[in-house]
């Protein structure tokens, strides 16, 4: 008699929860019909990444194969992870990752507070023209394009550029920016703040933006000065932004731009200008060696996955529980 009851009970919690999944599937349902003009407003991004990014993962397989461009992807031999060894036991490893680690760490810790500090002076600025002015000098470098940025640097920092010109002028001799390693480094990263720092402001203008002017006036009335208010005030308002920032920042470390780096390069910088960007494209499309070079690729952006999961732990944890997800 138990038996049966307990049957009985079970089939109704059976039936009661199919009911409440088809009420779900529903609700569902009549939302997206009622919402479908959103759905069609985010289908094409959607498209596009999952043709642009998802699909051609499939591709990734080839760093596991020795891949063959007659016999195709499928049809190449497996081998493991012989290319993950090769490229971590070749010589060049060391060089090559600790130079992308100290590009990109170096780029991030000095880079990060430079578009904060632009928003909160910017923030300050009261007249409107002058306000606007200043946005538009802060956001121009953005728009200039890579070509054009390092063609700039190569001739105000070439041996007889107006730099150098004032360098010789003092000590009688001239220094060799583009060539020597020890300053590529430092001429990547302060050209980069220089030109991105104004245009990653906005999101820091547009935050302070919704801070409500009162609190500002009742901390003025109660003899708040300027730097009291934004540390009281603007700051808490920046600090979940900053957050997914700087873990969005600490994730895409080795991710760091190609092209600059690469139209950088010259014959006597190489062993602080090659990093894993530059690798992968001279290995493997100058020399023709695809599998080695997606495995390079591959480890890269495990990497990169690794060190935004880490980031975003650690930053949770010293943030009271807000970080990316």
């Amino acid at each position: 008699m138990q038996e049966l009851v307990n049957t009985k009970n079970e089939s109704s919690v059976q039936i009661k929860n199919e009911k409440e999944t088809k009420s779900k599937v529903k609700s569902q349902i009549e939302y997206i019909k009622k919402n479908y003009f959103l759905y069609l407003l985010i289908a094409p991004a959607v498209i596009l990444t999952i043709i642009f990014k998802y699909i051609p993962m499939y591709g990734s397989i080839i760093a596991f194969k020795d891949f063959s461009t007659i016999k195709g992807i499928l049809g190449s031999e497996w081998v493991g992870f012989k290319h993950f060894t090769d490229f971590l036991t070749s010589p060049n490893f060391e060089t090559i990752f600790m130079s992308t680690l100290k590009l990109s760490l170096f780029g991030l810790l000095l880079g990060f507070p430079v578009p904060i500090i632009l928003a909160l002076m910017i923030n300050q600025v009261r007249r409107t023209a002058i306000k606007k002015n200043v946005q538009l000098i802060l956001y121009a470098p953005n728009f200039i394009s890579v070509v054009v940025i390092v063609g700039m640097l190569f001739i105000f920092l070439s041996p007889t550029g107006p730099i150098n010109n004032i360098i010789a002028f003092i000590t009688g001799k001239p220094i060799m920016f583009m060539s020597e390693p020890e300053y590529f480094r430092s001429i990547y990263i302060l050209s980069g703040i220089w030109q991105a720092a104004g245009w990653a402001s906005i999101v820091y203008v547009a935050a302070l933006a919704n801070v409500d002017p009162e609190l500002h006036n009742a901390a003025t009335i109660d003899g708040a000065n300027i730097l009291q208010r934004i540390i009281h005030i603007d700051l808490p308002t920046l600090k979940p932004l900053m957050a997914i920032i700087f873990i969005l920042g600490a994730g895409g470390i080795m991710a760091i731009g190609f092209e600059k780096a690469y139209l950088m390069q010259t014959a006597m910088n190489i062993p602080a200008s090659e990093i894993l960007p530059t690798y992968v494209y001279k290995v493997g499309l100058q020399a023709g060696d695809y599998a080695y070079s997606t495995a390079v690729g591959l480890f890269n952006s495990v990497i990169n996955v690794i060190l935004l999961v880490v980031v975003n732990i650690v930053v949770k944890k010293l943030n009271e529980g807000e970080g990316l997800y």
